[in-house]
């Protein structure tokens, strides 16, 4: 579990995060949503230690994140998976050895047993057959499965996603979801994602924290999000007539 407790963080004159207090759950999927240049991006940064805030507590278990001295960070940096935006992956290195990647640098374990961990989380995500493959040989989707293998080698206890589905087409957006989804179910990791997709929202929003200007306008479950009666978070997810029209059905559905 993360808390997050009256976090504050400015550049210049300019506050981004205004005193922002919230829970991310073991086991769970929980999405910080808003618009752009609402802070989301700021927040994830302080929380995995890329930003130091002004104010305010960061606790990983308890344990505060903010006061830690670099050496404890970097301790705690090996309990942390990432996937970026763009799945960041070595072109020169093969699928396998870019999984492999974390483990050469923190695992004490023998070349075979790193070589083993690597193939069981590639089967995990189902992407044996491209181990030999380098990152330009596959699409954009598999990439995406490829961060996620590597995200996991160390076995983190805290796993955090920028925009995951970022690129790629709504039927392999839906894939990504599904996997990250089980996955921190399966190891019961606390994971975060950042994310301007609704469909995630909608499909796996364990818990779901909406940034307004800097401030923490509303949190909920995806369930939470159909009975809302927050304006702001409305007019955000409910853009589209389309949308609009779905909430109606499901408020309906629920009232019915």
């Amino acid at each position: 579990m993360i808390q997050i407790n009256n976090l504050c963080k400015s550049f210049e004159d300019r506050q981004v995060l205004k005193d922002i207090s919230t829970t991310f759950d073991n086991g769970k999927t929980n999405l910080i949503i808003g618009q752009s240049g609402s802070g989301k991006t700021v927040l994830m940064k302080c929380i995995v230690g890329l930003l130091t805030p002004e104010t305010g507590r960061i606790l990983y278990d308890g344990r505060d994140f903010v006061s830690m001295k670099k050496k404890e960070k970097k301790l705690l940096r090996r309990e942390m998976g990432m996937i970026f935006q763009s799945a960041a992956l070595f072109d020169s290195m093969s699928v396998l050895e870019n999984v492999m990647f974390p483990l050469d640098m923190f695992s004490n374990d023998t070349y075979r047993d790193r070589v083993r961990r690597a193939q069981f989380c590639l089967e995990r995500v189902n992407l044996t057959d491209a181990q030999g493959k380098y990152p330009g040989e596959i699409s954009g989707g598999m990439q995406k499965r490829v961060a996620i293998a590597r995200a996991i080698a160390l076995n983190p206890k805290y796993l955090f996603c920028d925009e995951p589905n970022s690129g790629l087409d709504p039927k392999t957006s839906l894939v990504i979801d599904d996997l990250i989804h089980s996955i921190t179910e399966e190891y019961n990791m606390t994971t975060i994602i950042n994310t301007h997709d609704m469909n995630s929202v909608m499909g796996i929003g364990d818990k779901v924290s909406f940034i307004f200007e800097g401030h923490k306008e509303w949190e909920g479950t995806k369930d939470d999000v159909f009975t809302s009666t927050n304006e702001r978070l409305n007019n955000f997810i409910f853009a589209s007539d389309l949308l609009r029209k779905v909430k109606e059905v499901e408020v309906k559905n629920i009232e019915g």
